[in-house]
C-alpha cells in the first residue's frame, strides 16, 4: 500500500508542476500578445503644409503597423486656417486614436493649435503650458474688416464647438478661445474639462490613459506603460529641409542674400557666381514667403531698398539714396512677418543683418563708382599718353610703331615746329578715327 501511495503522490506532483509551467508560459505569451505599439512624433513651430504632411505620414505609418495610438507632442503658436482644417480632418478620420500632448513645460497650443487639441480623441498638457488665443487675424496679422471678421469668426466658432462637443469637452470655453481670445493654464484646463489629462511626461501620460482605458474598435483597452512599445516617427530629409526653409528667420536671411546677389550681378555683369547664388536664394525665399504670413508692404520695402542702392550707381545723390535704402530695408524687415503664429523678426537679427547687407551693397557701389572714374585700360583709349616710335615721317604726318602695330599719326595742331625724326619718339595725345594725334617729345629721339 505504501508504494502505491508514493506513486500516486509523485503523479500528482508531476501534474501540478506541468500545470504551473504551462500557466506561466501562457501568461508570458499573453503578456506578449497584449503589448501595444505607439507611434510618437513632434510638431514644433507654426502650422504649415510641412507639419500637415508630417502628421499624415505618421498616421499612415500607424495604420500600417496596427498601432494602438499616435502620440503627438505639440508646441505651436498657430498657423494657417486652411492647413489647420486639413490636419483636423486627418485627426478625425484617422482609424488609429490620436493623442495630442502639449509639452514640454513652457510649450503652448495657441491659435490653430486650439482646434487640433479639440479634434484629438485624447488630449493632455504638461505643467506650465498654456492653451488659447484662437481669434482669427488677417494674413499679415492685421485686423480684418467687421463683416469679414464676423464671417470667419462664426465659421471657426461652429467648427471648434462641434469638435469639443464630439469629444465631450467644455465647448463653451473653446468657443470663448475664438471669440474672446481666451487663454488657460494646464491645471485650469484639466479642472474645466478643456483637456483630459495633466501629465508630467510621456510615461505618466501613458499610465493615466492605460488606467482609464483607451476606447478602440468598440472596446476599452487598458494597459501599463511597460506594455507599450514606443516607435518614434522621425522627419525625412525633405521634411527637415522644408521645416528649416519655412523658419521665418531663415527665409528673411535668404531674401536679403537674394537681393544682394542680384544687385551685384546687375552692377557688375559677368561675375556669374553672385547672380546664381542670389537667384537661388531669392527663389527659395519666395517659396517660404508664399507659405508664411508675409506682409506685402514689408516685402515691397525690402525690394525698394535694393532698388535704391542700385539707383545710387547711376545718380549722384551724395549718399542720400543709400541712406534711404538703409531705412527701407530696416522698416521692411520689421513689417515682413506678422500674424498666424509668427510674431515677427527679433531686432537682434534685423539690426546686424541689415547693417551687414548695407555695408556690402555700399562697398559694391563705391567700387563700381571708383572703377568708372578710372582711365580705360583696354581698347584704343588706353593708348592715350603712351610713347610711340617714329618709323617714317613727312611734313605733319607719318607712321609710328606702338604696341606691336604700325599706326598712322599726325601732329597735334599748334605744336612746335620741331619735326619728328625717324627712330625718335612721339607722345599720343588723342585718337580720332583710328588716327593717332601726337606731339613731339622734347628731344625728338628715342
Amino acid at each position: 500500500m505504501s508504494w502505491r501511495l508514493w506513486l500516486h503522490l509523485e503523479l500528482l506532483f508531476c501534474l501540478l508542476f506541468t500545470a504551473t509551467v504551462a500557466q506561466a508560459a501562457s501568461d508570458k505569451a499573453a503578456s506578449r500578445d497584449t503589448s501595444l505599439t505607439a507611434i510618437t512624433l513632434s510638431l514644433d513651430g507654426a502650422i504649415t503644409p510641412v507639419a500637415a504632411d508630417f502628421l499624415d505620414e505618421g498616421l499612415l505609418v500607424a495604420d500600417k503597423q496596427g498601432a494602438a495610438l499616435v502620440l503627438v507632442q505639440l508646441d505651436t503658436p498657430g498657423g494657417s486656417v486652411e492647413i489647420m482644417r486639413r490636419m483636423v480632418k486627418s485627426i478625425r478620420q484617422s482609424p488609429v486614436p490620436v493623442v495630442l500632448y502639449v509639452a514640454p513645460s513652457g510649450a503652448r497650443a495657441a491659435s490653430a493649435g486650439v482646434f487640433l487639441m479639440a479634434a484629438a480623441q485624447i488630449n493632455a498638457m504638461a505643467p506650465q503650458t498654456t492653451i488659447g488665443s484662437a481669434s482669427p487675424v488677417g494674413l499679415g496679422g492685421e485686423d480684418m474688416g467687421k463683416t469679414i471678421n464676423a464671417k470667419v469668426q462664426n465659421d471657426l466658432t461652429s467648427l471648434v464647438r462641434s469638435l469639443a462637443e464630439a469629444t465631450g469637452r467644455d465647448a463653451t470655453w473653446y468657443q470663448r478661445a475664438v471669440t474672446e481670445a481666451a487663454n488657460m493654464t494646464a491645471a485650469e484646463a484639466v479642472s474645466r474639462r478643456v483637456v483630459d489629462y495633466l501629465a508630467v511626461d510621456r510615461t505618466d501620460l501613458l499610465e493615466q490613459i492605460g488606467k482609464r482605458g483607451l476606447a478602440t474598435d468598440g472596446a476599452v483597452l487598458r494597459f501599463t506603460p511597460s506594455q507599450v512599445r514606443i516607435v518614434t516617427q522621425e522627419p525625412s530629409w525633405r521634411h527637415a529641409f522644408l521645416s528649416w526653409l519655412l523658419n521665418p528667420q531663415v527665409a528673411y536671411i535668404l531674401l536679403l542674400i537674394g537681393v544682394a546677389g542680384v544687385f551685384f550681378e546687375l552692377s557688375t555683369p559677368g561675375v556669374i557666381l553672385p547672380g546664381v547664388a542670389g537667384g537661388l536664394s531669392l527663389l527659395l525665399a519666395l517659396y517660404a514667403l508664399s507659405v508664411l504670413p508675409t506682409n506685402a508692404a514689408g516685402l515691397l520695402l525690402l525690394l525698394f531698398g535694393g532698388g535704391l542702392f542700385l539707383l545710387e550707381i547711376h545718380v549722384t545723390s551724395y549718399g542720400l539714396l543709400s541712406l534711404s535704402g538703409l531705412a527701407a530695408l530696416f522698416f521692411g524687415s520689421l513689417l515682413l512677418f506678422r500674424g498666424q503664429g509668427v510674431d515677427g523678426l527679433p531686432l537682434s537679427l534685423i539690426a546686424p543683418t541689415v547693417i551687414g547687407v548695407c555695408v556690402l551693397l555700399s562697398l559694391a557701389v563705391w567700387l563700381l563708382a571708383k572703377a568708372q572714374r578710372l582711365r580705360p585700360r583696354t581698347g584704343v583709349s588706353e593708348l592715350v599718353g603712351k610713347a610711340a616710335q617714329v618709323r617714317h615721317w613727312s611734313a605733319n604726318s607719318g607712321k609710328v610703331f606702338l604696341h606691336g602695330e604700325i599706326w598712322d599719326a599726325v601732329l597735334e595742331p599748334g605744336t612746335s615746329a620741331v619735326t619728328p625724326q625717324s627712330g625718335g619718339t612721339v607722345r599720343v595725345v588723342a585718337i580720332k578715327d583710328m588716327l593717332l594725334v601726337v606731339t613731339v617729345d622734347t628731344d625728338g629721339r628715342a
